[in-house]
């Protein structure tokens, strides 16, 4: 009767202390853009520009860039100087940046 009291204890140790290490995984990053980021695009080839700040679904801001050409989108890489001056020109002329 010890022995199963022994298991049963051992079992909830070893459950509970799965669960905690479950916990301290941190989730797979969930990004909209992955590692293909472009540094610069042609300012006259942007119809829409949407910003995606660091949340807790991604660490990093994103910056979608839909194209005039096709609707397709591109990523484009937030720490370059173009996408800086890009946004900061884009609030001073108040374009349409959409912030999500």
């Amino acid at each position: 009767m010890t022995s199963n009291k022994a298991f049963m204890v051992s079992d909830f140790v070893i459950y509970f202390f799965a669960l905690f290490i479950g916990m301290m995984i941190v989730p797979k990053s969930t990004c909209l853009c992955s590692n293909a980021e472009v540094n610069f695009i042609k300012p006259r080839n942007i119809a829409k520009i949407v910003l995606h700040r660091p949340s807790s679904f991604c660490q990093k801001m994103e910056i979608i860039v839909t194209m005039k050409n096709g609707g397709f989108k591109k990523c484009l890489n937030a720490e370059t100087k173009f996408a800086k001056k890009f946004l900061e020109h884009s609030k001073m002329k108040n374009r349409s940046v959409k912030k999500m």
